[in-house]
């Protein structure tokens, strides 16, 4: 079982990401963190809050999903995590430099899941996998231990 804020690396055209996916509350949001492996110090974060016609987490959805407008997608999908990853290095949101960015993810969400229809279920897969993970070609995820403080 997947401990929650775990980082986990993904390999995408030669460069290595770390990532994870947090609940947080009291104001009740998803948090995607993303980062080259070697900028530990350069971090993007995308924030999912409940709001009206948003859903994150919470029954019937696991830690990691968020849902809006007929739309469903789970932050803990390598496949996933990469389109969020090309959709925000499209926007330039992705920094180059040290510090922490936090943007709204429901933008991204918008776009990948009107950009392909089949990847939007509401409904929770049979299997532990999203359509949208499996219409990505493969991709190197490895879990890395959490660097002690």
């Amino acid at each position: 079982m997947r401990r929650e804020g775990a980082l986990r690396r993904l390999t995408v055209d030669g460069t290595v990401w770390l990532w994870n996916v947090r609940h947080r509350h009291p104001d009740c949001r998803t948090v995607l963190t993303l980062r080259r492996a070697e900028h530990r110090h350069a971090l993007l974060r995308l924030v999912f809050r409940n709001a009206p016609g948003r859903a994150v987490a919470g029954f019937p959805m696991g830690t990691g999903e968020v849902a809006a407008g007929g739309g469903w997608l789970n932050l803990n999908e390598p496949g996933v995590v990469r389109r969020f990853l090309e959709e925000a290095l499209t926007r330039g949101l992705v920094p180059t430099t040290n510090g922490e960015t936090e943007e709204d993810g429901w933008p991204l969400f918008d776009t990948l899941t009107e950009a392909d229809p089949s990847s939007a279920q509401l409904q929770r897969p049979v299997r532990p996998r999203t359509r949208a993970a499996a219409a990505v070609p493969a991709v190197d995820v490895r879990r890395t231990l959490r660097p002690s403080r």
